[in-house]
Protein backbone atom coordinates (compact mmCIF):
# COMPACT_ATOMS: atom_id res chain seq x y z
CA UNK A 1 0.00 0.00 0.00
CA UNK A 2 1.32 3.55 -1.13
CA UNK A 3 -0.02 5.71 2.40
CA UNK A 4 2.56 4.72 5.43
CA UNK A 5 1.37 5.26 8.69
CA UNK A 6 4.18 6.29 11.08
CA UNK A 7 1.96 6.31 14.34
CA UNK A 8 4.67 3.87 16.24
CA UNK A 9 7.26 6.54 15.12
CA UNK A 10 5.44 9.36 16.91
CA UNK A 11 4.47 7.73 19.69
CA UNK A 12 8.07 6.69 20.02
CA UNK A 13 8.88 10.29 19.88
CA UNK A 14 6.07 11.34 22.45
CA UNK A 15 7.19 8.29 24.49
CA UNK A 16 3.70 7.23 24.67
CA UNK A 17 2.20 3.52 24.67
CA UNK A 18 -0.73 2.40 22.87
CA UNK A 19 -2.58 1.91 26.09
CA UNK A 20 -2.23 5.77 26.86
CA UNK A 21 -3.25 6.84 23.21
CA UNK A 22 -6.10 4.80 23.65
CA UNK A 23 -7.35 6.82 26.53
CA UNK A 24 -6.57 10.18 25.13
CA UNK A 25 -8.51 9.53 21.77
CA UNK A 26 -10.88 7.27 22.68
CA UNK A 27 -10.39 4.52 20.81
CA UNK A 28 -10.18 0.87 21.55
CA UNK A 29 -6.57 -0.48 21.44
CA UNK A 30 -7.81 -3.00 18.59
CA UNK A 31 -8.58 0.11 16.47
CA UNK A 32 -5.33 1.99 16.80
CA UNK A 33 -3.50 -1.73 16.54
CA UNK A 34 -5.35 -1.93 12.83
CA UNK A 35 -3.82 1.61 12.23
CA UNK A 36 -0.34 1.57 13.85
CA UNK A 37 0.24 -1.60 11.65
CA UNK A 38 -0.88 -0.07 8.40
CA UNK A 39 -3.63 -2.38 8.02
CA UNK A 40 -6.83 0.07 8.01
CA UNK A 41 -8.50 1.34 4.43
CA UNK A 42 -9.56 4.18 6.33
CA UNK A 43 -9.19 6.53 8.85
CA UNK A 44 -12.06 9.72 9.84
CA UNK A 45 -10.83 13.20 9.94
CA UNK A 46 -11.87 13.15 13.39
CA UNK A 47 -10.08 10.23 14.54
CA UNK A 48 -6.64 11.91 12.85
CA UNK A 49 -7.62 15.35 14.50
CA UNK A 50 -7.66 13.14 17.97
CA UNK A 51 -4.64 11.33 17.50
CA UNK A 52 -2.61 14.49 15.91
CA UNK A 53 -3.69 16.61 19.16
CA UNK A 54 -2.81 13.65 22.09
CA UNK A 55 0.70 13.50 20.41
CA UNK A 56 1.10 17.26 20.04
CA UNK A 57 1.54 16.58 15.39
CA UNK A 58 0.57 17.35 12.10
CA UNK A 59 -1.34 14.84 9.95
CA UNK A 60 2.21 14.76 7.37
CA UNK A 61 3.91 13.32 10.78
CA UNK A 62 1.53 10.04 10.67
CA UNK A 63 1.24 9.59 7.02
CA UNK A 64 3.17 9.30 4.41
CA UNK A 65 2.68 8.08 0.43
CA UNK A 66 5.41 6.39 -1.15
CA UNK A 67 5.01 4.96 -4.77
CA UNK A 68 5.12 1.57 -5.32
CA UNK A 69 7.56 -0.30 -6.89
Amino acid sequence: MPIIVNLDVMMAKRKMSLNELSEKVDLTLANLSILKTGKAKAIRFSTLESICKALDCQPGDLLEYSKEE
